[in-house]
Parts: structure tokens; sequence; C-alpha cells
């Protein structure tokens, strides 16, 4: 930019230079004002001459605006017609283009998000009407699971034992299908919302789950009152065979899933009943050994109890070796692969490679203090034991011998192993004479 002097070729007194400057401070150039206008050694400040100048500055801008106003007046007014003029024309394409753009957007609404609108409608109406059929089936078929659970918990007692055994894995899968579609209350999975249907609810409480205790009871009365003696035929033999297997899949089935993996799960229920049985026989036989010592004219009948306690014992070893684990429909593919038979499984519950092995060596292990208060306690039952022990330890031996045989109605089933059971006896023997003292 110019100053005003060289644009008009006018003289100015306005020094634009100075004005001009990007680094112009107006409180310097005041200053050199002040201090080119007054003698330093003067008591007082005549202010009076700066600000006329600056006031004749400020003049003299003024009118030179005035002067440049006055002869560029028609140009400056062409120029703001000119702009004015352009900003009509622009203003008149854009109110078209924008009137186009909003009938666009009116038509576009009417074909799109209208209809869109009503589509979304359709779509929850739809997605609604799904779900509700999905639970309608779910309850369905949990109805219809649940009617026919009644029927087989129904066919118990019936008909003969093998039929009302085989009724209870038959009671058994049904619930396992109940749960599967129960228990799984994931969104998007089969039992979703299930909990909150009062007919399922209330089939849960009146059918699933007493039935479920029903069966699980028979089960478990079944394995407690097991027995197999020398008396029974090879019929009878099969028949309490075919109800043990049967209550013992029952069991395994029924046996909770909490701790679903392939290495850790078991089935809880059925080692707890072969347990609870085999620890019964235990305590019962402990008990009238006991007493047969302290009167030993018994001790011949006690013996025969206690060896056909174990004779129920390797009965039921047999049965466990020749009973596969049933195929389990909710357990994972590689759960099913890592399942081991069903005496595999209780002998690493009981942490024994022998049932009978672990019968008597768990009673002598409880015997050997019973004999030792017998003799702490002395008199005529004492001397009458030690006098005898020779013989006492006779009988014990071949009571164990005895006990270890397959009773007569399994004999024809084949064993792994037939046993040398010289320690077992050698274990009870001790645990009586041992203890008898001299």
């Amino acid at each position: 930019m110019t100053t005003a002097s060289q644009d008009n070729d006018e003289p100015s007194y306005v020094d634009y230079e100075t004005f001009l400057d990007p680094n112009f401070k107006p409180a310097a150039f005041a200053n050199s004002l002040v201090v080119a206008t007054n003698n330093p050694n003067d008591s007082t400040l005549d202010l009076s001459t700066p600000l006329s100048r600056v006031l004749f500055d400020a003049q003299e801008v003024d009118s030179h605006i005035d002067s440049l106003t006055t002869r560029s007046a028609i140009p400056l007014l062409q120029y703001t017609q000119e702009q004015t003029s352009a900003s009509a024309r622009i203003v008149d394409e854009l109110d078209a283009q924008i009137k186009t753009l909003n009938d666009s957007y009116k038509q576009l609404e009417k074909e799109v998000v209208d209809k869109h609108a009503e589509a979304d409608e359709v779509r929850q109406v739809a997605l609604r009407l799904w779900e509700t059929l999905r639970l309608a089936r779910s309850v369905g078929r949990c109805l219809q699971l649940g009617r026919q659970l009644e029927v087989q918990h129904a066919d118990l007692g019936r008909s003969g034992a093998g039929d009302d055994q085989a009724a209870l894995v038959r009671c058994s899968y049904t619930i396992l299908s109940l749960r599967e579609i129960l228990e799984k209350r994931a969104q998007g999975e089969e039992g979703f919302g299930l909990n909150r249907v009062d007919a399922v609810r209330s089939l849960q409480d009146t059918v699933i789950n007493p039935i479920e205790r029903s069966v699980r009871d028979t089960a478990e009365r079944t394995l407690r009152d097991f027995a197999i003696t020398n008396s029974m035929t090879f019929a009878q033999g099969e028949e309490a065979r075919e109800n043990m297997a049967s209550a013992m899949a029952t069991l395994y089935l029924l046996s909770p899933l909490v701790t679903l993996k392939a290495e850790k799960w078991t089935p809880r229920y059925l080692l707890v009943a072969l347990e609870s049985y085999i620890r019964t026989a235990l305590q019962t036989s402990v008990t009238i050994l006991s007493r047969a010592l302290s009167q030993l004219p018994t001790l011949e009948r006690a013996l025969l109890e206690v060896s056909a306690k174990c004779q129920h014992i390797v009965a039921l070893e047999i049965i466990l070796e020749a009973t596969k684990a049933p195929s389990h429909p909710l357990l994972p593919p590689d759960a099913r692969q890592s399942q081991v038979p069903l005496l595999q499984s209780i002998y690493a519950h009981l942490e024994t490679s022998s049932l009978p092995s672990y019968y008597w060596r768990t009673m002598a292990s409880n015997l050997a203090s019973r004999v030792q208060d017998i003799v702490n306690r002395g008199g005529v039952v004492a001397r009458t034991l030690k006098s005898n022990k020779s013989n006492v330890g006779d009988a014990i031996r071949h009571a164990v011998l005895r006990g270890c045989q397959p009773p007569n109605a399994l004999s024809g089933s084949k064993r792994t192993t037939t046993g040398n059971w010289e320690r077992e006896s050698a274990v009870m023997v001790a645990s009586v004479v041992n203890n008898l003292g001299r």
C-alpha cells in the first residue's frame, strides 16, 4: 500500500510509514512526542503540543478519507451494485436448487423413511411372533416329555421287576431330555424364557422333580438291597444282574453335571451309592465278627454271614466289570471319549484295585481295635479267645477264601483274574491273632 500523498500526488503531514509499521506501539509513539516537545529540565510537562499534533494528524487522515470517498463514490456504488446483483442471482439459483433438494428429500422420505418405519414395525412384530412360536414349541416339547415321563414312571410296578428296572432307565433318559431344554437358558437357546412360563414351572414342581427323586430313590434302594446268594438259580442271578445294571445306569445318568470337565466329571450319585453299600457291609460285618469273638460258639455262623457279605461284593464287582457306562447325551464328545468302565470308576473313587481286597483290608484295620478291647477287658472271654486263637485263625482264613469266591449263580461269569487271596486272609488273621498276645 502506498501513502495518501503518493496516491493523490498531494503533500501530507501524516507519517504513514510510522503508523503502518508492524512494530508500531501507541505508548512508545506518545512517549516520543512528549519527549520531542518538552525539555527534560522543565518542572511541568506541556501536553498540549503533542496532543495538537495527534489531533492534526487525525484531522488530516479524516480529510483524506473524505476526499477519497467523494472522488470514488461512483465506482464504489457501481461495485456495490454489481455485487448486490450477483448476490441476487446466486440467491435465485440457490432457491431453485434448495427447492429441488427439499422436494427430493420429501419424495425420499415418503418412499424410504416412512416405508422403513413401517417395515421396522413389521420386523418387530415378526420377531415377537417368532419368539412366541419358539417359546410355544419349547413349552410344548416340555409338556410332551413331562407326559411321557409320567407314563414311564407309571410303568414302574405294573410288570415284572425286569420291566421296572428298564422303566427306570427310560425315565432317566426322559429326565435328561428335559434337563437339556430347561438348563439352556441363554439368549437364543431352546430353554430361554421357559422359567417365566407358569406351566413349565408347575411341570417342574409337580412332575419332573418328584419323579426324578422317586427314580433315584428306587435305583438306590435296588443297589442297597442287592444280594446274590449261593442258593439262587442262574435265572435269579441274571435277573439280579439286570436289575443292578439298570439301577447303576440310572444313577450314572442322573448324576449332576456341575463340574462338566472331561478329566474331572464323575457319576457322583452312583459312586456314593456304591461306597455306601460297601461301607454298610463293612460296618455290619465288623459288628457281627466282633460280637462273635466275644461269644466263640457263634463264630462259625458269624463268619458265614461275613463271607456272604463279601460274596455280595464279589458279585457286585463282576457286574460292574461287565457293565459299560451308558451313553450320556449331555456329556460333551471329549468327555464321552474319556469315559472309563464303571468298575474303574469305583476303583479310582475308593483308591483300590479290588473290591474284595478293599473289603477285607478295611475290615482288618477296624477289627484290630475291637480285639484289643476284648483282650484289655480280660476275663473268661479273653482267655477263651487266646486259647483258641489257632482255630479262630483257621476259621477266619477259610472264611476269607470262601467269601472271595463268586456266588454259584454267577460262577459262569468271565473275570479278568481269579485272584489270589492269601494276602487278604493273612491280614485278617493277623488283625485277630496278633492282637491276642500269648
